[in-house]
């Protein structure tokens, strides 16, 4: 059909591109179709060995994983939950530097990413991350921090808001304001409100998390635009929050722009130092 011809009438046309829209958006969903990226490959031992990491909390049934040392960490453990590309073995970089300054780092594994099963979405994505820290906090008791990064701070958002007590702090990199408002901005002719299955409002799920909350803009994100994490850093009241905004970086390129000063004046505050 030459869409040219049968689609003169601007009503028509804006009709045909909302049905476009819809159809895309819903069917398998915005989450599948737009929001998830999953990595279905497990890490391999010579990638683990390579960045001296294992599987926690064991190899045959894992959440994620931590380094391999076996050394005290004074500090407490950051739970880290990675963004919806690539696998937790992609965020070697957060053990590293935060493992050197006293902290065990565990970094999260979603369903469907990194080798393990489930399902993908909001629902899956938080109760299984609600599992890890209950069984981070039985096994290693506090301080219990949670990082989240881009998607990652949709789940570590939800999970600090149903479990506020066990959950000192929350660190949000790249972060959205609500899933919804993002995807009004990519898609403002769309009633996303009715579209959108999974919603990961971070206003809403941090409005009721009393411990200290970081938020980190990269300046130059046009992926989530740091308009979003500006949104949501002025939306938290009634706790210790404080923001940065990293000059000159992007949404993926951030951590080549930040050091390991810059990690240690961010977990201050966190930490209440």
């Amino acid at each position: 059909m030459y869409v040219g011809e049968s689609f003169r009438s601007p009503m028509i046309l804006k009709a045909f591109m909302l049905i476009t829209a819809a159809t895309i958006l819903s069917g398998c969903g915005i989450e599948k179709s737009l929001l998830y990226y999953p990595d279905s490959s497990a890490p391999s031992e010579a990638a683990l060995k390579a960045d001296n990491l294992q599987y926690w909390p064991s190899a045959s049934d894992y959440r994620g994983l931590v380094s391999a040392d076996e050394e005290n960490y004074p500090n407490g453990t950051i739970i880290a939950f990675h963004g919806n590309g690539g696998t937790a073995a992609d965020r070697a970089f957060y053990g590293k530097v935060l493992g050197a300054m006293g902290y065990r780092v565990i970094l999260a594994e979603y369903p469907r990413y990194g080798g393990r099963k489930g399902e993908l979405g909001e629902k899956a994505f938080v109760a299984d991350a609600g599992e890890t820290v209950r069984l981070a906090f039985m096994k290693y008791g506090g301080p219990l921090f949670l990082l989240g990064e881009s998607l990652g701070c949709g789940v570590a958002a939800a999970v600090a808001g149903g479990a506020p007590a066990t959950i000192d702090g929350v660190i949000c990199i790249t972060p959205w304001d609500t899933l919804e408002s993002v995807a009004r901005s990519k898609f403002p002719f769309l009633p996303v409100r009715l579209l959108l299955k999974d919603k990961y409002d971070n206003i809403g799920n941090l409005g009721s998390f009393k411990g200290r909350i970081a938020v980190v803009g990269a300046e130059r994100d046009v992926v989530i635009p740091m308009g979003h994490a500006r949104n949501l850093y002025n939306s938290l009241s009634g706790t210790a929050r404080k923001m940065w905004i990293i000059k000159g970086a992007g949404h993926n390129d951030w951590p080549a722009s930040v050091n390991t000063s810059w990690w240690k004046e961010l977990m201050d505050f966190v930490k209440g130092n």
